[in-house]
């Protein structure tokens, strides 16, 4: 046995890459296990997910086993986990001594040892795959093989076994686990005020933990990234942008920078294609291996130049896509496929939001290089679905599977404004991964409150098939609150009353308030036979409004989404509390108490009155506008109770 480092202290260990490989412990006769507790959630969902054995209790001694193709990510996810639930004497080693209550190997799925542990799971074949299988041995000893298909599946598999440790123990699971489609993640691709550096750090961390591996920067009032994009960043911004590079590498978490040019770019001019290689060459110079060029919100009626004019001829669809090809393909061919390390080069079509074929479309398909990614929004910029067959047509237009660009959960357009967009995922149908080469979803100003939303989103990329929206959306409540069920319901409850999905018309694509609008038609429905069963039944329900904020602020651990959701917190307590005032009200009007009743009716329009003032904050929200909360179906019941009131103080 080699001990490549020992840590009984918060250090993490230092692996020798010479380290010699050894073999996992005999797993030998298995205790006679307890009887089995069902399996733990897992998000996103496995694609294989089934119980080995008994659960392991974790103890207070590990072994892990590592060696040089051993990822250092993963590597230290995994001592972090450990630590975290109580291990903190830690062997890293490059052979099991078969001496440690735990041992965890952990590296590529095809090494001797991980191979050996593993029999029995399939190990997956496509990329940023694994396998994991946790057994009980003798003398209360247990091993968990931990295998990855590449670096990327080592660290998503340290994130399942993340999710399988409850109560001190770890689940006694197999897991065969892969992503549908190969990209998933972010795009930070809003107008208004762009997320601080500290809120893009804490969104790459997020990403690594949902299994993510994209995260595009494209912020439109960033103006280096759009109005300057000529200009080379600061020094200042350069150095902030490689720290979000490293912490994105450190999560496998693709940064991705996008530069769009299209509203000044003179496509036939050699100085604008050099400008823009070079910009690109200054990312690449701080590590970031993803580009992207997107062409979207531009006109395509007019040239920025009168050199395109007579290279391309009179500015129309197809000119404009001979012109964007030429210069795309340009730098697939000439900056992307001659720096090493890099992934194919993203774009967003100016024709980004429909499935009708045009000049445009048709050049695009004939010339663009097929490695390019071409990005989509749907039918719509914000679509009311996506359904397979529309995601074929796409693929059909643009000759290669599309990644969606969802615009969702943004909120940057007029019909959001007041609004955080809280919802699950929805409306997206299962086996798009046939069709797409990934999803991204666009989120809201606000980066924490967003991640409700992109946690489902992650969730259906990684297994669209196995997705549920109705145990996502409890795993994200789940997510935000720490574990905590009780926090959990309290999320659930606010995400209610924020759940309304905008579209550029007049009908959302995912409704408000469902939970809320279904008690409050009950409520009244039941309230012409008998009110006051009816305001004891709706009592509970006010009561969760009126709770819900303190216990958000008291138990959920992610500062920055109670910073991005302080307002609308605000506003539920006091809509809680108007409701509460208008319940009162109605049994007072009962009551004959027509003093009672008044008092209360004026407590519900002074809490009401406040809430309708809180606003939204106009540095952080493009558009701005008052909070809404549950609308209309709060206004609508206090206003019925108004009438009620008003018609009692008239007999």
């Amino acid at each position: 046995m080699t001990v490549l480092s020992r840590s009984r202290t918060g250090s993490l260990a230092v692996l020798l890459a010479a380290a010699t490989l050894g073999t996992a412990p005999s797993a030998g006769a298995a205790p006679e296990p307890a009887p089995a507790q069902p399996l733990p959630v897992i998000s996103p969902t496995p694609q294989h997910l089934s119980r080995a054995s008994a659960d392991v209790p974790l103890g207070g001694r590990a072994e892990i086993v590592a060696g040089k193709d051993t990822d250092a990510a993963a590597r230290r996810l995994l001592t972090e986990t450990l630590r975290a639930h109580g291990i903190h004497d830690i062997d890293v080693t490059a052979r099991a001594t078969g001496h440690a209550p735990l041992t965890v190997l952990l590296g590529p799925a095809g090494r001797p040892d991980v191979a050996a542990a593993l029999r029995g799971t399939d190990v997956p074949t496509h990329d940023e795959g694994y396998a994991l299988r946790v057994a009980t041995g003798r003398q209360q000893r247990a091993t968990v093989a931990l295998g990855g298909t590449d670096a990327a599946g080592q660290y998503y598999a340290v994130q399942t076994l993340r999710g399988l440790i409850t109560k001190g123990r770890i689940a006694g699971a197999a897991v065969s686990d892969f992503p549908s489609m190969p990209l998933r993640g972010s795009i930070e691709g809003f107008y208004g005020s762009p997320w601080t550096n500290e809120e893009r750090l804490d969104q790459m961390d997020f990403l690594g933990e949902v299994k993510s591996n994209t995260y595009v920067y494209a912020p439109k009032d960033d103006p280096y990234h759009r109005e300057k994009w000529r200009d080379p960043y600061p020094a200042e911004k350069l150095a902030e942008l490689g720290a979000l590079v490293k912490r994105a590498t450190g999560n496998h978490v693709r940064f991705t920078f996008a530069v769009s040019p299209g509203n000044s770019i003179c496509y036939s001019d050699p100085a604008d294609v050099k400008a823009l290689t070079a910009k690109l060459q200054s990312l690449y110079d701080l590590g970031v291996r993803s580009f992207s060029v997107p062409l979207d919100d531009i006109s395509y009626t007019k040239w920025n130049c009168a050199g395109d004019e007579q290279k391309f001829g009179a500015p129309g669809r197809g000119p404009a896509a001979e012109a964007q090809v030429g210069l795309l393909n340009t730098v697939q061919h000439d900056f992307v496929a001659t720096h090493e390390g890099t992934n194919p080069l993203q774009m967003v079509p100016t024709e980004y939001g429909d499935l009708t074929d045009t000049a445009y479309k048709q050049k695009l398909r004939s010339a663009l290089d097929k490695d390019v990614e071409v990005m989509w929004t749907g039918t719509e910029v914000v679509p009311s679905e996506i359904t397979n067959d529309q995601a074929a047509k796409a693929a059909e237009l643009f000759g290669r599977k599309v990644f969606v660009w969802d615009n969702y959960p943004v909120n940057d357009y007029g019909q959001t404004a007041g609004r955080l967009l809280l919802a699950p995922y929805d409306k997206r149908e299962a086996s798009l991964s046939d069709h797409l080469s990934g999803v991204v979803s666009n989120p809201m100003n606000q980066e924490a409150a967003s991640k409700l939303a992109v946690f489902t989103i992650a969730d259906f990329a990684w297994n669209d098939r196995g997705y549920d929206v109705t145990r996502s959306a409890r795993q994200s409540a789940l997510h935000l609150a720490g574990g905590d069920p009780r926090v959990a319901d309290a999320v659930q409850t606010f995400v209610d009353l924020n759940h309304m999905a905008p579209t550029f018309g007049e009908t959302p694509w995912q409704p408000q308030a469902p939970v809320l609008s279904a008690r409050l038609a009950e409520f009244w429905k039941a309230y012409d036979t008998d009110p006051r069963a009816a305001v004891k039944k709706l009592s509970p329900t006010v009561e969760d409004i009126v709770r819900t904020p303190g216990v958000l602020r008291a138990g959920v651990p992610d500062k920055l989404f109670l910073h991005d959701a302080d307002r609308w917190l605000d506003a539920t307590e006091l809509w809680g509390s108007a409701m509460r005032h208008g319940l009162a009200t109605l049994t007072a009007v009962q009551d004959g108490d027509t003093a009672r009743a008044a008092k209360e009716r004026a407590a519900m329009d002074a809490d009401a009155t406040s809430a309708g003032k809180i606003t939204s904050d106009p540095e952080e929200t493009r558009p701005h506008g008052p909070v809404k909360i549950a609308d209309p179906f709060i206004g609508d019941f206090l206003a019925k109770v108004r009438e009620l009131q008003d018609a009692a103080a008239k007999d």
